[in-house]
C-alpha cells in the first residue's frame, strides 16, 4: 500500500507517524498525482495542533496526511477535469496531504510545471509564493513605492520581497539579525526585528513606507501600522482578520486560481523569483523537515522529495 506521513490525532510531534493508506481515487474536479515533491509549511503543524481553517470538519477522519502543496505526475483525472492528462507534470494545492506517494490535487488550483522547472521548485509555489503574489498584487503599489515586509526571512516573506522587487517596488524587510544576509540577497533593505521596530524602519525609509505586508502579527502588526497614513495599504497573512481590521487594514485576499500559479511559475522561469529552497529531505525524513519549520528555524523553503 502507498506510504504517507500523517498525524493520528490532534497534538504535538508525538502524534506523527508513517502510515499505509489506500491509493486515492479522484472525485469530480480532482487530479490524482504520483508525488515527486511536497512543500513544508507552518500550516502543516498548526493543523496537527488543532488549528482550524474555514470549512474544515470538526472531527476529521484520522490519520490525516500532512501537506498543502505538491508537484508530481498525473495518474488519473476526475469527472469534469479539462486541460490535464495522464503523464502531465503538474503542481498545485492538495485536497488530501502531499507528504505521500500519491495525492489528490484540486484541478482549479493546479497548473502544468513549465519546462525548465524542477518538481522541487514547483512544489513550493502554491502556498507561500501564491500567498505572497496575492498580497503584493492586492496592495497595488506603483513602481518606485516602498513596501515594508515583516517576517521577510520566511517562505512567504522571501517570495513577497522578490515579487515586489520584480514589480519595481522598493522593499524594506524585517527579520532576525541572523537572516540579514539572506534578506539583503533578496533585494530588500534589512531592518532587525525586535523592540522599537518602527523607529528603525523610519530610519531605513526616510521618505516613509507606502504599504505594509505583515507576516508576523501581534505586537509587530500593531507597531508597523503606525507607519502608515493610509491604513488601506496594510495587509496581513500573519494575524486574524479581526486584529488587522481593528487597525484599518485587511487580511490578504487569496485568489486560489491556476492563473496565479502560472504567474508565479512565470516569475521563476524569468529569474525574477527564486523559490529559495534551502533544504531538500526524502519522505523518510518528513518528521525532520516539519520539525525545522515548527521550531521556527527555517530560512526560505524546505521540500520533501518523494519520487524519482
Amino acid at each position: 500500500m502507498p506510504k504517507a506521513y500523517a498525524y493520528t490525532r490532534y497534538g504535538g510531534p508525538e502524534t506523527q507517524a508513517f502510515v499505509e493508506v489506500d491509493r486515492p481515487s479522484p472525485g469530480p474536479g480532482q487530479i490524482l498525482v504520483a508525488v515527486r515533491a511536497a512543500g513544508v509549511n507552518p500550516i502543516d503543524w498548526k493543523l496537527r495542533a488543532g488549528h482550524r481553517r474555514p470549512g474544515d470538519p470538526d472531527s476529521p477522519r484520522f490519520p490525516v496526511v500532512f501537506g498543502s502543496e505538491a508537484a508530481g505526475v498525473v495518474e488519473e483525472i476526475g469527472e469534469g477535469v479539462k486541460g490535464f492528462a495522464a503523464g502531465d507534470a503538474v503542481f498545485g494545492n492538495t485536497v488530501a496531504g502531499g507528504y505521500a506517494e500519491y495525492a489528490l490535487l484540486d484541478a482549479a488550483v493546479a497548473a502544468h510545471v513549465p519546462h525548465g522547472l524542477s518538481y522541487t521548485d514547483a512544489a513550493v509555489l502554491p502556498v507561500a509564493a501564491a500567498t505572497a503574489y496575492d498580497g503584493v498584487r492586492g496592495l497595488g503599489l506603483p513602481a518606485g513605492a516602498t513596501l515594508l515586509v515583516t517576517g521577510a526571512g520566511g517562505g512567504v516573506g522571501a517570495a513577497a520581497v522578490q515579487i515586489a522587487r520584480a514589480f519595481g517596488v522598493r522593499v524594506v524587510g524585517t527579520a532576525s539579525e541572523g537572516k540579514k544576509d539572506f534578506v539583503e540577497r533578496l533585494g530588500a533593505v534589512h531592518v532587525p526585528a525586535g523592540p522599537d521596530l518602527a523607529a528603525r524602519v523610519r530610519a531605513a525609509a526616510r521618505d516613509g513606507v507606502d504599504g505594509v505586508y505583515d507576516l508576523v502579527g501581534g505586537d509587530v502588526l500593531e507597531e508597523v501600522a503606525t507607519l502608515l497614513t493610509d491604513r488601506s495599504r496594510l495587509i496581513t497573512a500573519g494575524a486574524p482578520a479581526q486584529d488587522v481590521e481593528r487597525l484599518g487594514g485587511t487580511r490578504v485576499l487569496r485568489a486560489r486560481t491556476a492563473a496565479v500559479l502560472d504567474e508565479v511559475a512565470g516569475l521563476v522561469e524569468r529569474g525574477e523569483l527564486s523559490p529559495c529552497i534551502t533544504r531538500i529531505l526524502p519522505l523518510e525524513r518528513a518528521g525532520d523537515a516539519l520539525r525545522v519549520v515548527e521550531n521556527g528555524h527555517a530560512r526560505g523553503k524546505i521540500v520533501i522529495e518523494v519520487g524519482a
